[in-house]
């Protein structure tokens, strides 16, 4: 029996420190893939603006984890017609390209109400193209669901207006989050392909989960069997989802030596907080986001984020030379360059109010910060008349909402405050790249 116990003792113990060991390994290269991401690059001057003479000579909207929010898609569709139909400079749209997750666990039901969402709104003359998310891996069966609802394959090539678009689903392999090796040499095979024939062109594809270390959210959210086949081909853009992470924050571009794009979610966000991901901010379910990919046949590529609830575009690349990445702007080391510091308003003023269940709801004028930035964390302390701390917490800041609120807020419990007491409120504020504000105390009475 004490021989048992002992060589199960010894099982667990290999079994264990080969998890740690493992766990240890990934801190290490998540470590060392950072620190090269941040180094690459030159800092420019100032970051690039459309030129007066770009022409699209393609336009495409890109969108992804609608996860059944079927109306978000409807209205996605009907407005980028709307928007694009007589645009002097380049008429219409080319292509509708969905990221996954459109369904919730890949159900023939929810196959079903997304795709005759798409055949109600989408026009017959445009394309539409859809690969395969986790959600839609979660059935054995989900290569035969996919192709009995789409007319395509799960891994497509599709040539619109002389550009090469890489659709790329890849097959499952083992657990919902890898792909056999044979789909990924596809996908590498296929940008081979295409770089023989694009000319200055660039290449886009498109899939559902980031690769490893690129945009906001890839250090969880990600698939790094793409590291290796994107790295070197800078005529690739590619555009991911998986993370639901908004793309209002700045991060959700970044060029190394390819470009990658985190086109947001059209349901849910997600955020992290304190570099952990998994949270889930006030409002994240006022979520409908869509991507605008405008380029040219010279390597200039336009990239719009547009948000369907305030019907305002809300962030806008361009790329100047996909073929140059010396030109490359969007790196994450010219990208920090350009952010600063958060700062509070001299006229900087609290007050408090009691919400439907007795809470305190504290409002404070928002931090300001330069065009195409985000305040993304604000650490708060409220002390009381003699100085002892009541309340600390941090929270992250509602940028992913788009709307002409001048302040930000967050919510107390009642057994917090008393009523008709005068409190101190200090607050920090926090840039996408750790860029923190001086402080600020304001007094408030409740």
């Amino acid at each position: 029996m004490k021989k048992a116990l002992k060589i199960t003792a010894k099982v667990l113990c290999i079994f264990f420190g080969t998890i740690i060991g493992f766990l240890a390994l990934c801190c290490i290269v998540t470590l060392l893939w950072g620190a090269a991401q941040m180094s690459k690059g030159s800092v420019t001057e100032s970051l690039p603006v459309v030129p007066d003479d770009f022409k699209p000579a393609i336009r495409l909207v890109v969108y992804t984890d609608t996860h059944n929010e079927n109306e978000n898609l409807a209205d996605a569709i009907d407005t980028a017609y709307a928007l694009f139909d007589n645009d002097p400079v380049y008429a219409g749209v080319d292509g509708f390209f969905g990221l996954g997750d459109f369904t919730s666990i890949g159900t023939d039901e929810d196959y079903e109400n997304y795709v005759n969402t798409l055949k109600e709104h989408i026009r017959e003359e445009t394309v539409c193209i859809n690969v395969c998310g986790n959600h839609e891996f979660k059935h054995d069966d989900y290569k035969e669901k996919f192709e009995k609802h789409f007319s395509h394959g799960l891994n497509t090539v599709t040539e619109i207006n002389g550009f090469t678009c890489i659709s790329f689903s890849g097959e499952r392999m083992l657990t919902e989050w890898t792909f056999t090796p044979k789909s990924v040499k596809w996908l590498s095979d296929e940008i081979h392909k295409a770089e023989e024939t694009a000319g200055d062109k660039p290449i886009l594809v498109f899939q559902h989960p980031h690769p490893f270390g690129s945009v906001y959210g890839s250090s969880f959210w990600c698939s790094p069997q793409l590291n290796p086949v994107f790295a070197g081909h800078s005529k690739v853009i590619n555009f991911s989802g998986h993370s639901h992470f908004p793309m209002n924050d700045p991060r959700s571009i970044n060029q190394s030596s390819y470009t990658s794009v985190g086109v947001g979610a059209m349901a849910r966000f997600e955020t992290d907080k304190n570099y952990m991901v998994g949270q889930h901010p006030e409002r994240y379910e006022d979520a409908a986001q869509f991507c605008v990919v405008e380029a040219d046949n010279d390597g200039r590529v336009r990239i719009r984020g547009y948000d369907l609830i305030s019907d305002t575009f809300f962030c806008d690349y361009f790329i100047e030379n996909v073929n140059d990445t010396d030109t490359f702007a969007y790196t994450y080391k010219n990208m920090k360059a350009h952010d600063d510091a958060p700062v509070f308003p001299e006229n900087t003023e609290a007050s408090v109010v009691t919400d439907e269940n007795g809470n305190y709801r504290i409002s404070f004028t928002e931090a300001q910060v330069p065009d195409g930035y985000i305040v993304h964390t604000y650490n708060v302390k409220i002390t009381d008349e003699q100085g002892k701390e009541v309340y600390k917490t941090d929270f992250v800041a509602p940028y992913y909402i788009v709307d002409d609120e001048k302040t930000d807020g967050f919510t107390v419990g009642k057994d917090i405050l008393e009523k008709g007491k005068t409190y101190t409120l200090t607050v920090t504020a926090e840039s996408a790249y750790k860029y923190k504000s001086d402080a600020v105390s304001i007094n408030f009475t409740v």
